[in-house]
């Protein structure tokens, strides 16, 4: 007998959480520092700036900028390169597939809440037939504020008619649990992506097969 679960919409973040994307923002990055002669930084360094936003990315790689280097227009320029190449190397994460299949074969609908723009969001959600069942992918140019406001995770369960508390969402930012929080849905930190530190939830992973053991 199928196993009934309370849990009627799973929600995930996207960067860090679903997918790897760090490979392909290192590339594009690494690749704009050549082009100013400045010292290219390491996967490991990067990553815990991955989830912070592309300000705050360039901020970090280009410690001291000389007066002739405009970090507006590198900001635009890395974006650019980051957009021709972000499905290059990005992947789900290892045990993703399988929570994935999990969900489907117990008809639980998922999506997707990210304050990544749909510019940049919907060309890897769709490069990957895994997610072709998402039921929703909310960006930060579907509502007003982005996480941590949980106006994006409330959108997405007024839109497929489900009450917040029988929501989960999943991330990997202090973002994203404030945002759960706020919205009344479960949470449950993805400790292997970019940006959450030990102990921020009684419900966390180390490893996304984990998550399967956390849906009730």
């Amino acid at each position: 007998m199928q196993k009934k679960y309370k849990t009627k919409l799973v929600l995930f973040d996207l960067d860090g959480t679903l997918i790897d994307t760090a490979p392909d923002f290192h590339n594009a990055i690494n690749k704009i520092l050549k082009k100013y002669n400045r010292t290219q930084i390491s996967m490991s360094s990067l990553r815990p700036f991955i989830s912070e936003g592309s300000s705050v990315l360039i901020e970090y790689a280009f410690k001291n900028p000389s007066q002739d280097e405009d970090l507006n227009k590198i900001k635009h320029e890395f974006l650019n390169e980051y957009q021709k190449n972000s499905t290059n190397l990005s992947k789900p994460f290892d045990g993703i597939p399988d929570v994935i299949n999990f969900l489907k074969k117990n008809n639980i609908p998922y999506g997707i809440v990210t304050n990544k723009l749909s510019l940049y969001a919907k060309p890897i959600v769709n490069h990957f037939t895994i997610f072709k069942d998402s039921k929703i992918l909310v960006c930060p140019d579907d509502v007003k504020i982005s996480k941590p406001d949980p106006e994006g995770i409330l959108l997405a369960c007024r839109k497929l008619k489900v009450n917040p508390k029988n929501t989960v969402y999943l991330g990997d930012h202090p973002n994203d649990l404030k945002a759960a929080n706020s919205a009344g849905a479960s949470f449950i930190g993805c400790l292997y992506g970019y940006s959450l530190g030990e102990g921020i939830s009684d419900l966390s992973v180390k490893l996304p097969k984990e998550i399967i053991q956390k849906i009730s």
